[in-house]
């Protein structure tokens, strides 16, 4: 009777516990163990909300769910008509659906509030049929300039009926991957319509994207692999200093024109 006791208690753990593997994913970097720790949540949290374990682990949240606080155009002070906030969403509208004002109010937005070295970005993106979109992260306002020309990209695409999906090496523009330079590995972005979720974590110039609970992307800066890696893309010809990324800069989203839908953004610093 004992023992038929404590086997069932062994399977009611093992049945109601969740167990990080801390092998699979971005949080694996052998330089500081610190960066190992994750939320350890067996079901899914609420909706543009912090569990008290992520309050309690230093998560912020970047979008409530009903403003756009914090949020602005990218060399802008306002926030853009071609955004809106829409069934606790993030949305970016369509150049169809905005209307002669949209199309001049647009433009991709950042997160103003602060500016970010060492982080974990986790959020959840959708795009409509044939969209494209992308996440900025470590980039610097220059004026007169667009976003993707101080920052990194990671894209968000409809990898099936998107022309860029074939553009690049490897698949390189497909979504998840690093644009133009790293193809996301696997290719495991779900069709148009459904949500992902996606997570960035930069920390002492190593990043790792994953997407879906699998790491897709992983690469260091300021490298001369990252160099050679950089040569190879259609950055220099547009900054030729592109491959000197700053080490601490804004997070934003990119505005190209298609329906994409954001939610459930919280970043936490390292």
């Amino acid at each position: 009777m004992k023992n038929f006791i404590l086997l069932l208690i062994a399977t009611l753990f093992l049945v109601g516990g969740c167990k990080i593997d801390t092998k699979k994913g971005g949080n694996n970097f052998q330089s500081d163990k610190k960066t190992l720790e994750s939320v350890a949540c067996c079901e899914k949290g609420p909706v543009n909300q912090l569990t008290d374990a992520e309050k309690a682990q230093g998560w912020q949240l970047m979008f409530d769910g009903k403003t756009s606080d914090g949020w602005r155009e990218y060399n802008k002070p306002n926030f853009p008509l071609s955004w809106v906030v829409e069934d606790g969403t993030l949305k970016c509208r369509s150049e169809e659906s905005r209307g002669d004002t949209g199309k001049v109010d647009s433009g991709d937005i950042v997160y103003a509030k602060r500016l970010f070295s060492d982080f974990d970005l986790r959020l959840e993106w959708k795009i409509s049929e044939a969209g494209n979109s992308g996440i900025f992260y470590l980039g610097k306002e220059v004026p007169g300039w667009p976003f993707y020309k101080s920052a990194l990209e990671m894209q968000i695409l409809d990898n099936e009926k998107n022309p860029d999906s074939s553009r690049g090496r490897d698949g390189n523009r497909r979504a998840g991957s690093l644009y133009d330079l790293i193809p996301a590995n696997p290719q495991n972005a779900k069709p148009a319509g459904e949500w992902n979720s996606i997570e960035i974590i930069c920390y002492k110039g190593k990043v790792v994207h994953r997407q879906n609970g699998v790491k897709i992307v992983e690469y260091d800066l300021w490298t001369p692999e990252w160099k050679a890696l950089v040569d190879k893309s259609k950055f220099p010809g547009l900054n030729p200093d592109w491959v000197n990324i700053a080490k601490e800069g804004l997070i934003g989203l990119q505005d190209h024109g298609n329906d994409v839908w954001f939610r459930n953004i919280k970043i936490r610093a390292l």
